[in-house]
């Protein structure tokens, strides 16, 4: 099979398996999936969280994702317990397109990484 008909398959899979977790079915967007990566990496599951709260948590979930790839690196947790990165390489000028295959891509590695998915 193809690398990207791999990607697409476990990409299906993993907005099946997540849908039905979190939005009782409803098809997860990928922004959606990206704040419970946000969510998961600060550890704090059990709390409501503010506007711009939620932006913060995409923002590590963002890093979190593109960690691996060099871009970013873990720095420290700031004394109320959220994660902050250095950026160690700049982004190449993506189309929206490109963009999102890269956080598909980088989405499905993380939940390979654990264990969520197959």
């Amino acid at each position: 099979m193809a690398r990207d008909e791999i990607l697409k398959e476990r990409w299906d899979d993993l907005v099946l398996k997540l849908s039905d977790q979190f939005s009782d079915g409803d098809p997860l967007a990928l922004d959606g999936i990206i704040y419970l990566v946000g969510v998961q990496e600060l550890g704090n599951l059990h709390r409501s969280f503010k506007k711009d709260e939620k932006v913060n948590l995409m923002h590590i979930a963002i890093c979190r994702l593109l960690e691996p790839y060099g871009y970013y690196e873990f720095d420290f947790f700031d004394d109320d317990g959220w994660p902050h990165y250095t950026v160690k390489e700049q982004l190449p000028p993506l189309k929206p397109g490109e963009q999102s295959i890269l956080m598909k891509e980088a989405l499905v590695n993380y939940f390979l990484e654990k264990n969520y998915i197959e």
